[in-house]
């Protein structure tokens, strides 16, 4: 029986509630369990189960794996709040402000080391296969990371340059959790590659996204006010997108509502203004478009029944018509 994506989503959600990850001392181990417990949207350990349902059918083998994938992104999390030093984690405190900055290093530490422990456990002869993929994507995570903080204090960064931070930052964990299922199920080379870059323009489609909605959304969809990413002078696909575009007095007037006080709402409006005269959301929009197309692409050269890639096709389109 093929499985939905929400019904796996379901599986992984339990496995995490029934996983114990207590230990001592307790100031070690019980931010992990915090951590995990929070929720958050469980993608990435069920695009791995999705991808071996594809593959192979049976894919609950690979929930280890999932676990892994899952513990590895949670690890990323808190030691990003820490450098952004992000007050809140799905609407509750962040491991280092709950507790200190060293408890949420060291329990960062301990989580990374739990998620290889979760990769080993898997019964398959492919572990080696399995490790050097998740190690070449554990560092490319940490370059996107560095490359975003790099960013922050530059003055101009281009759109190349911004899609190669968002595929290292997000899209490769999303690309290595497909093909790591693939891998598992036995999946060719050829197969594998094609799932691994289906991923990835997933992903980097998905983080576009995210800098339309904090511009674009409907605030009572969206469950915040629009515009942080404005007010916060974020180096997102729009802002870049707009000073690319924009002629000498725009570039100018983008530059000054940066820089100047002013009231936030004014501030939303005015940046708006600008995007709209030089129609970013419409490019934005095509360019998320470009690369889920590139997606789909990938896909259909996956030579299996269409009933089987139905659960995963179904997550990638909700990913991609979202509102929050």
């Amino acid at each position: 029986m093929i499985l939905s994506w929400k019904e796996i989503s379901q599986m992984v959600e339990k496995e995490i509630h029934n996983t114990n990850f207590k230990g001592q001392p307790s100031e070690l181990y019980d931010p992990i369990s915090y951590i995990l417990q929070l929720g958050g949207k469980r993608i990435r350990p069920t695009l791995c189960l999705l991808s071996a349902q594809m593959f192979k059918g049976d894919f609950k083998g690979a929930m280890d794996l999932a676990m892994g994938i899952e513990i590895f992104h949670n690890f990323s999390l808190v030691h990003d709040d820490i450098m952004d030093e992000a007050p809140l984690r799905r609407g509750e405190k962040t491991i280092h402000e709950k507790w200190n900055r060293d408890i949420a290093i060291l329990s960062g530490d301990v989580m990374f080391v739990k998620a290889y422990q979760q990769l080993c456990k898997v019964d398959t002869p492919y572990l080696k296969e399995i490790l050097d993929l998740f190690n070449t994507t554990a560092i490319e995570v940490c370059e996107g990371q560095q490359f975003d903080m790099n960013y922050e204090s530059e003055d101009e960064i281009n759109l190349s340059q911004y899609e190669r931070m968002i595929e290292l930052k997000t899209a490769v964990l999303l690309a290595c959790s497909l093909k790591l299922g693939a891998i598992y199920s036995g999946a060719s080379k050829e197969d594998s590659e094609a799932i691994y870059e289906f991923g990835r323009c997933i992903g980097i489609a998905f983080q576009i996204q995210d800098d339309y909605l904090d511009a674009y959304a409907n605030p009572k969809e969206f469950g915040k006010k629009v515009g942080g990413d404005i007010l916060n002078n974020k180096k997102t696909f729009l802002m870049i997108s707009a000073l690319e575009k924009a002629n000498s007095i725009q570039k100018q007037n983008l530059e000054n509502l940066k820089n100047t006080a002013i009231n936030a709402d004014q501030k939303i409006k005015d940046t708006l203004a600008i995007f709209n005269e030089l129609n970013i959301a419409d490019s934005t929009k095509k360019r998320m478009e470009y690369y889920f197309d590139k997606a789909l692409n990938e896909m259909n050269s996956i030579n299996i029944p269409d009933q089987r890639k139905e659960p995963l096709l179904s997550l990638a389109k909700s990913l991609m018509h979202r509102k929050t």
